[in-house]
């Protein structure tokens, strides 16, 4: 079974879970926070992933750990089920995938502006209320810099993909220029 199935089966499984236990936005925000320190520690990663260390002691340092973090039980049932099951490798995926069943469940679509400079709150709002308005359904930003792009900005909604930077139209225009 590949990794993103078996991502797919754990988030569909703690979406249920939460909205059953109505704390799904608490119990996502913990999984995520957890997923960050996870994948931002190595040695975290190994000591909680090693066939060395035996399940008491594996079991013993989560607890540890969401008492420290604050996480909610079902999160911290959670990640002792994966471990227990060899299965925290898949975790950043599973994290992924019940954002986006979280998204799609309270109707939100996240998008990625990414432009050449910083952009104005008021601009990031102008454009949140556009998108919102087009999508119909309440819009995230997350906002990225890359340089590359001179001017403009590309904006990434899901599979979609508006581009309206300087660097793609240099490409574009380089592009008709090669085929006369």
């Amino acid at each position: 079974m590949s990794q993103e199935t078996i991502a797919r089966r754990y988030a569909r499984a703690v979406f249920e879970l939460g909205k059953e236990q109505k704390n799904l936005p608490v119990l996502a925000r913990d999984l995520a926070d957890f997923v960050s320190s996870f994948e931002k520690s190595d040695e975290l990663r190994m000591v909680l992933s090693s066939p060395l260390i035996a399940e008491d002691q594996r079991e013993a340092l989560l607890k540890e750990i969401g008492q420290r973090m604050s996480l909610c039980e079902t999160a911290l049932s959670t990640l002792r089920l994966l471990a227990k099951r060899r299965r925290l490798s898949a975790l950043p995926d599973m994290v992924r995938q019940l954002e986006k069943l979280v998204d799609e469940d309270a109707g939100t679509l996240r998008a990625t502006v990414t432009s050449a400079g910083p952009l104005t709150e008021s601009y990031l709002a102008k454009l949140r209320g556009e998108l919102e308005k087009s999508t119909g359904k309440k819009v995230v930003i997350t906002h990225q810099q890359d340089p590359s792009l001179i001017a403009g900005i590309v904006t990434r909604i899901g599979d979609r993909v508006i581009d309206g930077s300087v660097k793609a139209r240099l490409e574009s225009f380089r592009e008709s220029l090669l085929r006369t």
